[in-house]
């Protein structure tokens, strides 16, 4: 180990020459590419670091401890503080002590601060959509699997298959329909009439399918189907989440989450103020995704349904 702190790599072969050298072309390529060089992020008054502490602070939800944000971002202390300093001095965030602990500092961002990172992840998915646009599919979801390829190999976390959300093609809605019959009959006893009301969902979402307000997502992992979910209109305001599924095999991977996350960020996009769902009371691993991304139990039905006595529920939140 260097005095410096950074390990010595000695390079025994010309293989290992090569690699580091594709290596570091790639990322000399890919920081020109997304912007990583440029002063101001997607032309925002931000730099590429104070945006990404903009998505921390909106994406974590209420307030966020400042030391957990400094870790989480391996970012020097002083260094944030100046940047929420920054934020503070233009009405961003708010920076208070902890209620519970004084010596914690807590941030959380003002509604400017929310609208303003809505700006700036309404650009940011504006840029990726005109990179995506200049490829066919099949190199899309190329693109997308190298890339889930590169965050696995390169994580701290354990590593697990990775997973890759694309938009709906032919066939699959035909799986979703067979799927949700199998998992629920398999896992709850639901009958039939399960999978007929899921057949009927799908067949309204074609008939009346609105392409600029409504879509839906297959979750993969090496290229098989392990997950579904459809965000359609339930009226000029309100979407509605629906026919959310992830196969048992592929559970615990954070699939469920990331369906639902892409979900609501699609509806807030498209012009949506709500978003609802309907569940049932036995679904405990489903309701559990709902909490945490911000739905609110709104009201609670008992029900005779698919062969059970149920209790159906309405959740929903603003976006």
């Amino acid at each position: 180990m260097s005095t410096s702190g950074v390990r010595e790599v000695h390079l025994s072969s010309d293989d290992l020459a090569s690699r580091v050298r594709t290596i570091r072309s790639f990322n000399r390529f890919y920081t020109r590419r997304v912007g990583a060089l440029d002063r101001r992020y997607l032309s925002s008054p931000f730099s590429l670091t104070e945006s990404r502490v903009l998505f921390e602070l909106a994406n974590r939800g209420g307030e966020t401890d400042a030391l957990a944000l400094r870790r989480e971002l391996g970012l020097d202390p002083s260094y944030l503080s100046r940047i929420l300093a920054r934020f503070e001095r233009d009405g961003l965030v708010r920076r208070e002590r902890s209620s519970t602990d004084a010596r914690r500092q807590v941030v959380s961002l003002t509604d400017k601060g929310r609208s303003t990172f809505a700006d700036l992840d309404a650009r940011a998915v504006a840029d990726v959509t005109e990179l995506l646009s200049g490829l066919g599919e099949a190199d899309q979801e190329r693109l997308v699997q190298a890339m889930a390829t590169i965050q696995e190999l390169l994580s701290d976390a354990p590593p697990r298959a990775p997973f890759v959300l694309r938009p709906l093609r032919p066939g699959d809605l035909g799986w979703i329909v067979h799927r949700h019959g199998v998992v629920y009959a398999e896992e709850y006893g639901w009958n039939e009439s399960y999978e007929a009301l899921v057949a009927r969902i799908v067949a309204d979402y074609v008939d009346h399918h609105d392409p600029a307000r409504e879509t839906g997502w297959i979750a993969e992992v090496d290229g098989e189907p392990v997950g579904s979910i459809l965000c359609v209109r339930k009226d000029e305001e309100t979407a509605q989440l629906r026919l959310l599924l992830v196969e048992p095999k592929a559970r615990g991977m954070g699939i469920g989450s990331r369906l639902v996350e892409e979900c609501l960020r699609f509806a807030k996009r498209v012009g949506y103020r709500r978003i609802v769902l309907w569940t049932t009371d036995v679904l405990t691993d489903a309701r559990r995704i709902y909490e945490r991304a911000g739905f609110v139990l709104q009201k609670a039905e008992p029900h005779h349904g698919f062969g059970k006595d149920l209790v159906g529920q309405w959740w929903s939140r603003d976006l």
